[in-house]
């Protein structure tokens, strides 16, 4: 069993900045794919930003420039910087992996952009 909990979502203003952490614990030995998703009212789940455990990276369109992805293998934390927020950005954001055929979601952390 792999145990996801988020944390650093908040209230901020348009343009400004957050940093969500995400700690994997549990039963693991090697977490590879790590990821950062996100929900708004009334919308499908969406994919925000993924890393690989050697660092490769991707995007949505839509955070591109703005977003940045990161991890700590050493602390099996993944991390997610975001810059210039926008209240389009306004949702639950989760974090993901998939580990021995699983895949292990967060509760998430709610995120609120005030124009």
């Amino acid at each position: 069993q792999v145990q996801l909990v988020e944390s650093g979502g908040g209230l901020v203003q348009a343009g400004g900045s957050l940093r969500l952490s995400c700690k994997a614990s549990g039963n693991i030995f090697t977490i590879n794919d790590m990821g950062w998703y996100r929900q708004a009212p009334g919308k499908q789940r969406e994919l925000v930003a993924t890393i690989t455990r050697v660092g490769t990276t991707t995007y949505a369109d839509s955070v591109k420039g703005r977003f940045t992805i990161s991890r700590d293998n050493a602390k099996d934390t993944v991390y997610l910087q975001m810059n210039n927020l926008k209240p389009e950005d306004t949702a639950v954001h989760y974090c993901n992996t998939y580990y021995r055929g699983k895949d292990y979601w967060g509760k998430g952390t709610l995120v609120t952009v005030s124009s």
